[in-house]
């Protein structure tokens, strides 16, 4: 299994994007808390988290949205990384890749993808705009705002149900993964 620092290094060489890389973060750290709570490796969750959108700079998602997920394994596999499990995760996260959610990681990576931008958002219309200051309930608040967050697809965000985790308790992990970050994203 890949080191993180070698995978942070690989997101540094192929996303510039201040705020793709974390949103990459966020993932990482959702899907350590995730992997924690379902007594699953935390490294590999967190890999895929981290490297999910590793090829985001590199595929036309308006136009292909089927080459991405595909498009970060191809990366991983010609900078060495060969795992299936980890490339499975990848190419779940996204449904238009294909790549139907067996498994438990699988599951999980697709509904925490769009719970980090929910939450992010969530964060920049509070008061303080600081993610340490909001709470499960303020963000359950945005969810039925269908204005609110448009990226933040609610029907993946739901599929917290498709491995038994309420959503409520499902935001609450996710928001406190987050919240353990909050300096690296800045927020």
């Amino acid at each position: 299994m890949m080191e993180r620092e070698k995978a942070l290094n690989l997101v540094e060489k192929y996303v510039k994007n201040k705020n793709s890389v974390k949103h990459m973060l966020a993932t990482e750290a959702v899907m350590k808390k995730m992997a924690d709570h379902f007594g699953e490796d935390p490294q590999l969750w967190g890999l895929a988290g981290l490297l999910h959108d590793i090829d985001m700079e590199r595929v036309d998602y308006e136009k292909k949205p089927d080459k991405h997920g595909p498009g970060s394994v191809d990366i991983l596999n010609k900078e060495g990384l060969e795992s299936e499990e980890l490339f499975d995760a990848i190419l779940a996260h996204n449904p238009a890749a294909g790549k139907d959610t067996g498994k438990l990681i699988e599951k999980v990576i697709r509904a925490v993808d769009p719970v980090t931008g929910l939450i992010v958002a969530a964060t920049l219309i509070s008061p303080d705009k600081k993610i340490n200051r909001i709470d499960t309930d303020f963000v359950m608040r945005r969810f039925d705002e269908s204005s609110f967050a448009r990226g933040a697809d609610r029907e993946l965000i739901r599929g917290c149900q498709d491995f038994n985790m309420k959503l409520e308790e499902f935001i609450s992990i996710s928001l406190k993964a987050m919240q353990e970050i909050s300096d690296d994203l800045g927020l």
